[in-house]
């Protein structure tokens, strides 16, 4: 995600923190603890979770384009002793042209 670029107004970034240790874990949380159970199959049990979207992002460098955007989130979830990320994008995957940025060996996730 460093190749996003909001210089020129276009596109937005929020966060939403979630400590939910010792309170009523809201829905989104619910589902977050869901997902990792089914991924990784084991309990999970989140005590803090952190919520960040980037909304029509353009890509680097906006001067040259900011018609195509793209919304991904990361989610940030941990139980005190294990720590998780989940990384989710919008229905179809990147939508920038990756073959117009100057490196070329881009992926999406983490290695």
């Amino acid at each position: 995600w460093d190749n996003a670029d909001f210089s020129r107004g276009v596109g937005t970034t929020f966060y939403q923190e979630f400590s939910t240790l010792n309170t009523a874990k809201p829905p989104f949380v619910r589902d977050v603890e869901a997902k990792i159970r089914r991924y990784v199959k084991s309990s999970y049990s989140a005590a803090w979770t952190l919520k960040i979207t980037w909304e029509k992002a353009p890509v680097y460098a906006a001067w040259t384009d900011t018609r195509k955007t793209i919304t991904y989130q990361a989610v940030l979830t941990t139980d005190g002793f294990r720590s998780y990320i989940l990384m989710l994008y919008q229905n179809g995957g990147m939508q920038w042209d990756y073959t117009r940025l100057t490196s070329t060996n881009v992926l999406i996730g983490y290695t």
